[in-house]
């Protein structure tokens, strides 16, 4: 069953990676950035399917608040007005919800605090991989790129550490299948990666500054990949999702690059 599935999700991955490295390399800024809000967009509604599981409505309201944060950080990326409007009003809109679809009041106050949390999470996590196409200047595929490879080869350095070398259970409340053995191939897989950007595609990084980043991306990468287990096990749900074969759902594709993804666009406005 589990090389089963392990050759699908290879077939995936052979299958949508050429066609993401395309648009990424190839398309222009705003066509990645329409790729990714339409992956905000199915994000989004997974996300609130397990905290609003019985709320359409909310879900609906809550996914456009998530993909309209993404739009207004694309659009005013530079305007602190802007951003901190957004601050401001997601609570208010959230509360607002929640007063309007009542529901459970025993569930009322973590819908509040999710329909806050959820879209600033989700938009600014796809919002700055979005952002790192084009603010990157030409380095900017090259860094999704590298986003893309903190999540990626820290996954797939966890699942073999784990599987062939795991004994030591590393949070067995959230998650029961990883370890520390795990967790630490995933630091190295995501050295790894860090690396290789450095001297193949990134080749104005400095080798310092990748050994970090592959170090703290893809050490915060696996804190957000357990975030999501976390509210997935809180909510009774095995995915996000079915939309990609083998993977689950798209927040089960991203919940880790929703954090290397910031990391590295931080990196971009900060250091670079």
């Amino acid at each position: 069953m589990a090389a089963s599935n392990l050759a699908t999700r290879l077939l995936t991955a052979a299958i949508g990676g050429p066609i993401i490295l395309a648009l990424l390399y190839f398309g222009p800024a705003w066509g990645w950035m329409a790729f990714v809000a339409c992956a905000a967009v199915i994000g989004a509604y997974e996300l609130f399917g397990m905290t609003h599981p019985q709320d359409g409505v909310s879900r609906v309201v809550a996914t456009a608040m998530s993909v309209g944060i993404l739009v207004a950080l694309w659009f005013f990326t530079s305007d602190a007005r802007v951003l901190l409007t957004i601050m401001m009003v997601c609570p208010l809109v959230a509360m607002a919800l929640t007063l309007w679809r009542l529901g459970d009041m025993k569930t009322a106050a973590l819908r509040v605090m999710a329909a806050t949390f959820g879209p600033i999470y989700l938009g600014g996590g796809l919002g700055a991989i979005a952002m790192l196409r084009r603010d990157a200047g030409s380095d900017g595929p090259g860094y999704v790129v590298l986003a893309l490879m903190l999540s990626w080869l820290s996954d797939t350095g966890g699942y073999f550490a784990g599987r062939f070398l795991g004994k030591h259970k590393l949070y067995p409340a959230v998650s029961p299948k990883k370890t520390v053995e795990g967790s630490l191939g995933g630091l190295v897989g995501g050295v790894v990666g860090a690396l290789l950007g450095h001297f193949f595609y990134l080749r104005s990084m400095p080798l310092v500054d990748a050994l970090l980043l592959g170090l703290v991306g893809s050490g915060l990468g696996q804190v957000g990949d357990l975030g999501e287990s976390l509210l997935k096990r809180s909510s009774g749900v095995k995915d996000s999702g079915g939309i990609v074969p083998g993977h689950g759902g798209i927040l089960d594709r991203v919940d880790a690059l929703l954090v290397t993804g910031v990391v590295s666009y931080l990196y971009v406005i900060w250091v670079r």
